[in-house]
């Protein structure tokens, strides 16, 4: 019998093909607010080479020595203060961004979310939607700005993901869209929703991105350049509308830790300069962010308000991400749509 009149055996499984998936990803979360999850999540993200530049023998000694015993007793505090009955804000958001874009695109396209570090995890996900039927997968990384620790993280597990798959689904990411006129225009209506709701007139706008360490600048990472131009161009919109008239905006990022170098100015320092030098009415934004998360809810809306408060502030908001707002959503499906750009 030759190849070509071979039969499949009676008990080959059925297979399927020709669906479309589409996976949003975002950083990620532990389990559980308390210690152990937190120091589980903590060990897979601080062990990323992307994510820490330092030697990894040198690395692992203060990873495993000093920082796994003392900091997710400290974090963990941080994420019980955001925890809610739905769990992790940041996978609660993200998976109503998957549940919202579901049957935007057609029958043939599954939607769906995953965390780079904890669960859901790109493995199971990836898994999920081949035996689906997907052999074509757009990777959604939903950083809006670039950056080697997050948007070339997801990159690398999609690849050893695949690098263990017989049949490979064709593959397809989202790009930056740090500069993109829906993400800006979004931002811009979302953010004018917010302020017009608020109780006082802010004076400045905190425009704040998460920090990295200043050797990422120098080694050629070009997130500096895309946080400051996404800056500059949400400004220009904002200081178009009235609610924005007079308003003062600065960029800042946060979330800085160690003793390295990170980008300047940093939040927490310019919160407590504002708040001295008579600055009452501040807000702050932060259009880095694709969903609140720990950073947002805690680290600014808990930690910054008492910084600015006790400097001498008097009034203090953070508005939210877009998360699942009408902008929101209208943008990731504009920016998907148009990645699927001949697949569907």
């Amino acid at each position: 019998m030759t190849w070509q009149t071979q039969r499949l055996p009676g008990d080959h499984p059925p297979v399927s093909s020709g669906q479309t998936g589409v996976l949003l990803v975002n950083l990620g979360t532990p389990d559980g607010p308390d210690p152990v999850s937190v120091r589980r999540y903590l060990k897979q993200f601080l062990s990323d080479r992307r994510v820490i530049e330092i030697p990894p023998i040198l690395w692992q000694l203060i990873l495993r020595g000093i920082i796994l015993n003392t900091r997710p007793k400290k974090s963990a505090k941080a994420y019980a203060k955001i925890w809610t009955e739905r769990g992790s804000p940041l996978a609660d958001i993200t998976s109503r961004q998957a549940e919202a874009m579901a049957g935007r695109f057609g029958d043939n396209v599954v939607i769906d979310y995953a965390m780079r570090y904890g669960n859901p995890s790109i493995e199971q996900r990836i898994s999920e939607l081949t035996g689906k039927g997907c052999d074509r997968i757009l990777i959604a990384p939903m950083y809006p700005q670039y950056c080697a620790a997050t948007t070339a993280t997801v990159f690398d597990e999609v690849a050893r993901v695949l690098g263990d798959m017989r049949w490979q689904p064709a593959l397809r990411f989202v790009p930056p869209y740090h500069d993109h006129p829906d993400y800006l225009g979004a931002l811009a209506d979302d953010l004018t929703r917010q302020v017009q709701g608020l109780s006082f007139t802010p004076e400045v706008m905190l425009i704040s991105f998460h920090g990295m360490p200043l050797q990422t600048l120098e080694k050629g990472d070009p997130y500096y350049c895309h946080c400051s131009k996404t800056a500059r161009l949400l400004r220009e919109q904002l200081a178009e509308r009235p609610e924005f008239a007079g308003v003062r905006f600065e960029t800042t990022f946060q979330s800085r830790f160690g003793p390295a170098r990170w980008l300047e100015p940093s939040t927490d320092t310019t919160l407590i300069e504002e708040g001295k030098k008579g600055t009452r009415r501040l807000v702050v934004a932060a259009p880095g962010f694709a969903a609140d998360c720990v950073e947002t809810l805690e680290e600014l809306a808990l930690e910054g308000r008492d910084k600015f408060i006790e400097a001498g502030g008097e009034d203090y908001a953070v508005l939210t991400c877009l998360n699942t707002s009408t902008a929101g959503v209208t943008m990731i499906e504009a920016i998907i749509r148009r990645e699927l750009s001949g697949w569907i």
